[in-house]
């Protein structure tokens, strides 16, 4: 008999709840397979079987609050260990009353071992995804490793490949279908000659999520479903705002008369019938979706603001002509303007530390590092990947991150880990043409950089009108945290970095 027990949690992290089983007692289970998730004030924790067996013995039930190492099931290895009692009378009958089951892959050993399609481990926080493209249909021969099909989360795509080459059999979670990390998507037969069964019923679909970038508790989600609530009527005190189920609890204690109404989407004005037969509707990616809410979550929860100036590129392009052959051979990577910015950046942000920092609830938190996020186009939207721990690199180091972490955006081949953890951001608009904007927050952040295009101007010098090249930067902050004194400061600082690089060096 083995014990499965509460893992680690993580630092300063003691307990946890009993979200959801994934498994009863009776159920068999395999190595790996997940049985539980553990809910904490920060993260969900999937506990998964350390042995192959039966789960014998549910200790600690849904809803129960559990320690570090307190016992949470027991489960008996080996095939010996003894199966459901409700299904096994329910076995034979089928056999035999049902001829279509003889075609099920419960019933065809002799022809290849049946192989679940599972949905991979999504990333920190993220819990669910859309089926966007299946790439094969039941009946089709896959080879090992080979796409069965493509997965949609709020911030990537996730590819799902073939676990061995045989026959796809049944597709469980058609395109749209909202599917959990962990679920199910298909079945396939290993081996060639394999006989693909009738599609079977899609799967139901994921409780839903509140929107927003962190995750809500799975027993939030199932209690708000249950009570008509949205995540709009739920104040989350989990960290970064994450609704827990005490938050629904409260939230139903609380009179709802004095609520105001809720923001509904506005109906759309009325078409005429011919204006409607030219237009095109096209639902919303996961990714565009939560673009927009992030952005429009920024709007509302911090006191932005933006203050603006303007930069001579001239030195900062006359070091960039004078080295970029010598840098490119000795570097590998070209030597672009994103480096000295970001080192610009890191400079001012040792001075003005507030504008590196975050609010959590009624504390800051300063960041003693800096992890640069460069906001990034892509086919499918926006994406900011993470260079961590931009204050400690080279001109070098920083170009081949940004290059490397640009190709992948390009490809949606970014990982949850790589656009987490951010504490300040530069936004490039100039590569688009853009003269001037005013950047929005990336939230919990409380700055970012907005670049935009160069461009000659007549500029007065020593008395004489020159045509200089110049740029506007734009800083946008929240004001919460970030004073008007700070937010200039910062900006003057990136502007003499530029205008002198040598200033980097001496670190003045």
């Amino acid at each position: 008999m083995t014990e499965i027990r509460v893992p680690t949690l993580g630092e300063s992290v003691t307990e946890a709840t009993v979200a959801t089983w994934f498994k009863k007692p009776g159920d068999s289970v395999a190595v790996d397979e997940m049985l539980c998730e553990l809910e904490t004030d920060k993260v969900t924790v999937e506990v998964p079987s350390p042995v192959a067996g039966t789960l014998s013995e549910i200790v600690a039930e849904e809803g129960a609050t559990v320690g570090v190492d307190a016992l949470l099931a027991q489960v008996a290895e080996g095939d010996s260990a003894p199966a459901p009692k409700a299904e096994a009378p329910k076995a034979a009958p089928a056999a035999k009353e049902d001829p279509v089951s003889e075609h099920t892959p419960e019933a065809q050993p002799i022809k290849g071992e049946t192989v679940d399609i599972m949905v991979p481990t999504l990333g920190e926080s993220v819990t669910e995804a859309t089926v966007s493209t299946w790439f094969k249909k039941p009946g089709e021969n896959v080879q090992a490793d080979e796409m069965l099909c493509e997965l949609e989360t709020d911030k990537v795509s996730v590819e799902v490949p073939a676990p061995a080459s045989g026959v796809l059999q049944d597709v469980l979670a058609a395109e749209g279908d909202t599917v959990e990390a962990g679920g199910k998507l298909a079945t396939m037969t290993s081996g060639g000659g394999a006989v693909a069964s009738a599609p079977a019923t899609a799967a139901s679909p994921a409780p839903a999520t509140s929107g927003k970038d962190v995750e809500n508790a799975p027993s939030a989600n199932k209690m708000m479903a249950e009570k008509g609530l949205s995540a709009s009527d739920v104040t989350g005190t989990g960290k970064d705002g994450r609704i827990m189920k005490e938050d629904v609890q409260k939230a139903l204690a609380t009179p709802q008369s004095a609520a105001p109404a809720p923001a509904a989407q506005k109906p759309r004005a009325p078409v005429s019938s011919d204006d409607a037969s030219r237009e095109e509707r096209v639902k919303m990616t996961r990714l565009r979706q939560t673009i927009a809410r992030r952005l429009k979550d920024s709007q509302n929860t911090a006191a932005m603001l933006t203050t603006y100036n303007e930069v001579d590129m001239g030195a900062v392009m006359d070091l960039r002509s004078e080295y970029k052959d010598l840098f490119l051979k000795k570097h590998g990577v070209k030597l672009g303007f994103m480096s000295f910015f970001t080192k610009a950046c890191v400079h001012a942000l040792k001075e003005v530390p507030e504008v590196n920092a975050e609010i959590d609830g009624t504390d800051v938190v300063y960041k003693n590092y800096v992890h640069m996020g460069i906001a990034a186009g892509t086919p499918t939207g926006l994406v900011v990947p993470v260079i961590r721990d931009a204050d400690s690199m080279s001109f070098a180091e920083i170009e081949k991150a940004i290059a490397e972490k640009g190709a992948k955006a390009r490809d949606g081949k970014l990982s949850m880990a790589e656009m987490q953890g951010g504490s300040f951001t530069i936004s490039n608009g100039g590569v688009y043409g853009s003269l001037m904007s005013s950047p929005i927050l990336n939230p919990p952040q409380s700055g970012i950089l907005g670049m935009h295009k160069i461009q000659d101007r007549p500029m007065a010098i020593g008395g004489e009108v020159i045509i200089r090249p110049m740029m506007y930067l734009a800083l946008s902050y929240d004001h919460r945290i970030v004073d008007g004194k700070g937010a200039v400061t910062f900006l003057v600082r990136v502007k003499e970095a530029l205008e002198d690089p040598r200033r980097l060096l001496m670190d003045l």
